[in-house]
């Protein structure tokens, strides 16, 4: 097997030399200089590098911008028209449609369970005739960019474990995210500026987002995402406390390194490197970040693409504009999360509010990336931790219902970097409930994304308490049908 990994481990007589620092060898540890690399012939290459010495194959994309939805939108309301629900409205789940599988608690108690045809019409848009529903009129325009996914399903049947598992291939914590995978694999191609970026939309959480969910795991702390802000900070503790200036902030992290080579040299830890690398970028970061976040340069046509949100920072449309910004400089991973997809209740009205925030900007960001010939070297992907389910959750009415966590199927569409446009992939039955055609799990999504990018999601492992891991743990398959 070709594996790619560092092995961490530690002789008894490194942990004593290390315990022997006391405090003050921890505190100098975690401030350290990144020019150590090339002061010390010892030094580890930066771990802005990555571990891969070029791609396993030739990469269609060089970047990612996933536009997750967090809570887990309506597939049976935005993209996967089942007809038959609205002639069975109100009549309950056939036993053999549901096949004993498992229900929340949520609605696993109910006396029944009322089939819901969706409130809203379906009409087929672009030369492919891709099914979009009336909520998405700004996406339908570009369905024959966009390669649908419809028979996507995942293992956890509740939110904690979903996101986790999508994001890090794991449904417990403590695994590295795809974005840390691809900066520990690729490195960053652009070193003022982070691999790996997170951006939340303000206002709309209903389920937590932890930090892990973009953390780095076993991977060295070099490859955590980094969260940038709306207002004044985009990134916290970024600028020079008061009263130190930049030239005082050089000077120290130049007496740092000297340290530095000596520390690396004694105790052999690379994430002594990785550390050092962070308070380098984070120098280096009170430049470039606010060049990318002054979105004032930008001319009123493109933030007309957008829509009026983008001009408020915080908001989805702000933040696709701010990803395009970091597509343009080479960032490698970007990670946008809008909450408030969990419509247990009251869906029609929380769904309106959830596409108005994301369907022009979508349109707009995915129309910027191609009229700036960025599209073809980025990859979009759009869609959340599972789907609904087909049933309501509460009380059906003629104006309203809810719906329930579904993992047994769910839609996700993604766009450029080497997806084959203007395509549906899989289907499923007619009652919205299985996948009937072509299933695709998660960890194949995750395997296809990697090969996009050049990586053989077999090989980026790394060896952890004696085991090899890797993204896909030991699943996946490329989905070659996506593939253009």
């Amino acid at each position: 097997m070709n594996c790619h990994h560092i092995d961490f481990g530690m002789s008894r007589r490194d942990f004593f030399g290390r315990f022997a620092l006391g405090l003050g060898g921890a505190a100098l540890g975690s401030l350290l200089e990144r020019d150590a690399a090339a002061a010390s012939p010892s030094a580890v290459p930066s771990p802005f590098q990555g571990i891969l010495a070029a791609p396993h194959h030739a990469p269609r994309a060089k970047r990612i911008i996933f536009l997750f939805m967090s809570g887990g939108p309506s597939q049976l309301d935005l993209f996967d028209h089942k007809p038959l629900l609205n002639r069975m409205n109100g009549q309950d789940l056939p036993d053999s449609v549901r096949k004993g599988q498992r229900l929340t608690g949520m609605s696993g108690n109910q006396a029944s369970l009322p089939l819901a045809g969706s409130l809203f019409s379906f009409a087929q848009h672009g030369q492919a005739g891709s099914t979009v529903s009336e909520l998405l009129p700004w996406t339908a325009k570009i369905a024959d960019e966009l390669c649908f996914v419809k028979s996507l399903h995942t293992e956890a049947i509740n939110h904690d474990p979903a996101i986790t598992f999508f994001q890090t291939g794991s449904q417990l914590a403590g695994r590295p995210s795809m974005g840390s995978w691809l900066s520990y694999g690729l490195g960053a191609a652009n070193e003022n500026l982070p691999a790996f970026v997170v951006l939340i939309s303000k206002d709309r959480i209903d389920q937590p987002l932890y930090a892990r969910l973009w953390g780095n795991g076993f991977l060295a702390s070099i490859h955590q995402g980094v969260q940038f802000r709306s207002g004044k900070d985009p990134v916290l503790y970024l600028d020079n406390p008061a009263g130190i200036s930049g030239a005082g902030r050089r000077k120290m992290l130049d007496r740092l390194a000297e340290l530095h080579a000596i520390q690396y040299e004694d105790l052999g830890d690379p994430e002594i490197n990785a550390r050092v690398a962070q308070y380098e970028m984070a120098y280096r970061m009170q430049t470039s970040v606010p060049e990318v976040m002054n979105v004032a340069s930008e001319p009123e046509r493109v933030l007309d693409l957008y829509g009026p949100e983008a001009k408020q920072p915080g908001t989805f449309a702000a933040n696709c504009l701010l990803a395009r910004r970091m597509a343009e400089r080479d960032v490698r991973f970007i990670q946008l999360y809008h909450p408030g997809w969990d419509h247990h209740g009251g869906l029609p009205g929380g769904i309106r509010r959830q596409c108005q925030d994301v369907d022009r900007a979508c349109y707009g960001l995915i129309t910027d990336l191609k009229q700036r010939g960025l599209l073809d070297e980025t990859l979009v992907v759009w869609g959340g931790e599972f789907g609904r389910t087909n049933y309501s959750q509460g009380k059906l009415t003629a104006t309203d219902y809810g719906r329930d966590h579904h993992p047994r199927c769910f839609t996700m569409w993604l766009a450029g970097g080497g997806i084959k446009p203007g395509t549906t992939l899989g289907a499923t039955d007619d009652f919205g409930y299985n996948v009937a055609e072509d299933p695709v799990h998660v960890h194949d999504l995750q395997a296809t994304i990697l090969h996009l990018l050049g990586i053989d999601h077999e090989k980026l492992t790394y060896k952890f308490q004696g085991r090899y891991y890797r993204l896909t743990d030991v699943h996946g398959q490329v989905m070659k049908p996506m593939l253009a």
